[in-house]
C-alpha cells in the first residue's frame, strides 16, 4: 500500500452514481427471469462505465482509485449473486427503506425530521432484493464476475498514471439481509462458512495486484439499532466481529489491506453515533494496514484529536474523510487542506491517505447525493490534497 511521502495521496471509498441507463438494467436484471436478461450487453455497458468513472477520477486527482462499484446494485444483492446456498424469502408487510432505522436511537430523539425523511425517502427508487435463507452449503461462485471487475478497473487505469487501485469488497460478517440459517448446525458454522466464501473473493483482488478493501459499515453504524446493549456490551460485540474478520483475513497480506467502516445514518442529527474514542482500538485489532472511516462531518470533524492521545500502531495508515457523504454542501478546499493538516498534526503526514466519509451510492438509486454533487466532492478534495502538501512539504522543506 502506497505512502504519502512527497505529497498527500488521495482515494475515496467506492461507490459512485451509476449511470442512469446502468440503473435500470440493474432493475431489469433483478425483476426478470436471468434467461430474458443480456448479460452480455450489460458487462460492455459496465466495461464502458468503469472507464468514464476511472476518468473523472483522474480529472479529480484521486491517486487510489477503483471502478466506482458500477456493477453492483448494493453489497447485498452483489453478495447475493456471487454465493451460493441462499435463497429469497420476501419479508411480509412493509419494506425499510435504506439504512434508516425508525425505530434506532437517532430517530428517538428527533421522531419529527425522521417521520418526514421516510414520508419523502430518498432511498424510495433504491434496487431492492428480498432477504435470503441460508439452505444450503455456501461456496464462491463470482469468480467471472470478480475477474471482470479487475479487469475492468486495470483496464480503465493503464490509460492513466495513478498511484494504486483497490476494489471493495464485503465484510465476511453475514449482513442483516442473509444471516439468517436453515442449513448449518449453529450459527458460529454458518458465519465461518460464509467468511471462507468470500475470503476467494479477497484472494482474488490482492493476486491480481490490486488493494483490497474490507467494506464493514455495520461494524459502527449498527449501534443506533441495538437499544438492547451498552457501549460496553457493543463493544464485545465488535470485538467478536473482528475475530470473524481476522479468521477470513488470516495469512493474507496486511498491508494490502485497508478496511471501511462508517456510521451508516446518513442526512440524520447523528447525535446517537458511537464516538471514535469508544471504539479505536477495536479497529487496530482488525489484521488490515490502514483504517477509513468518517471524519469530515459536524459529528465527527474534531475527531483528530484523539490521537493527541492515541498512539498510531506501526505501519499502520489513516484514511479519514475530508468530504463527507451527510451533506450536499460542497466543501471548499482550502477548509479540505485545513482538514489535511489537523490530522497530519497529530499521525504525521506519511501515515495519511485522505478520502470521503462513505459511498456516495452505496445502494444504487439513493438519491441523497446526486452525481454533480458527488463528483464535486471529489474535485475538492483533490484540491484540497493539492493545497494541503504544498503547505507540509513546503514546511518540512
Amino acid at each position: 500500500m502506497q505512502r504519502s511521502t512527497n505529497r498527500i495521496l488521495t482515494t475515496h471509498t467506492g461507490s459512485l452514481p451509476r449511470p442512469p441507463d446502468m440503473l435500470e438494467a440493474m432493475r431489469a436484471q433483478e425483476a426478470g427471469p436471468p434467461q430474458a436478461f443480456d448479460q452480455s450487453a450489460f458487462d460492455q455497458r459496465v466495461a464502458e462505465a468503469v472507464a468514464d468513472n476511472v476518468r473523472r477520477q483522474a480529472e479529480a486527482r484521486i491517486d487510489v482509485v477503483n471502478d466506482g462499484e458500477v456493477g453492483k446494485p448494493s453489497f447485498a444483492a452483489y453478495v447475493n449473486q456471487r454465493l451460493s446456498g441462499f435463497e429469497p424469502r420476501p419479508r411480509q408487510g412493509a419494506v425499510r427503506r435504506g439504512p434508516i432505522d425508525p425505530n434506532g436511537r437517532d430517530a428517538r430523539q428527533f421522531p419529527d425530521y425522521y417521520e418526514y425523511v421516510l414520508a419523502h425517502s430518498p432511498f424510495e427508487n433504491v434496487i431492492r432484493m428480498a432477504p435470503r435463507v441460508c439452505v444450503g452449503p455456501l461456496r464462491y461462485v463470482g469468480q467471472a464476475l470478480v475477474q471482470r471487475d479487475i479487469a475492468n478497473l486495470k483496464s480503465a487505469m493503464a490509460s492513466h498514471n495513478f498511484v494504486e487501485g483497490f476494489l471493495p469488497s464485503t465484510s465476511p460478517v453475514p449482513s442483516n439481509n442473509n444471516s439468517a440459517n436453515e442449513f448449518y448446525a449453529s450459527h458460529e458454522e454458518f458465519a465461518a462458512a460464509y467468511a471462507d466464501a468470500v475470503r476467494e473473493e479477497y484472494r482474488a483482488i490482492l493476486d491480481a495486484g490490486l488493494v483490497l478493501q474490507i467494506d464493514d459499515p455495520s461494524m459502527i453504524s449498527g449501534w443506533d439499532s441495538r437499544l438492547d446493549l451498552t457501549v460496553e456490551e457493543y463493544r464485545r460485540y465488535a470485538e467478536r466481529r473482528v475475530e470473524l474478520l481476522n479468521y477470513a483475513l488470516r495469512d493474507l497480506p496486511q498491508d494490502r489491506i485497508r478496511y471501511h467502516t462508517c456510521y451508516g445514518v446518513n442526512f440524520g442529527p447523528r447525535v446517537s453515533d458511537l464516538q471514535l474514542e469508544q471504539i479505536i482500538d477495536i479497529f487496530f485489532k482488525i489484521n488490515a494496514g490502514a483504517y477509513s472511516f468518517e471524519a469530515a462531518n459536524p459529528r465527527h470533524e474534531h475527531e483528530w484529536r484523539v490521537f493527541e492521545s492515541v498512539k498510531l500502531p506501526e505501519g499502520k495508515v489513516l484514511i479519514p474523510g475530508m468530504v463527507t457523504h451527510s451533506n450536499v454542501m460542497i466543501e471548499h478546499p482550502q477548509a479540505v487542506a485545513d482538514r489535511i493538516e489537523r490530522w497530519a498534526s497529530t499521525v504525521g503526514a506519511e501515515n495519511l491517505l485522505v478520502g470521503n466519509d462513505c459511498g456516495f451510492a452505496s445502494t444504487a438509486g439513493n438519491a441523497e447525493i446526486p452525481p454533480t454533487v458527488a463528483w464535486a466532492k471529489l474535485q475538492a478534495l483533490g484540491e484540497g490534497a493539492r493545497l494541503a502538501s504544498q503547505r507540509l512539504y513546503t514546511k518540512a522543506a
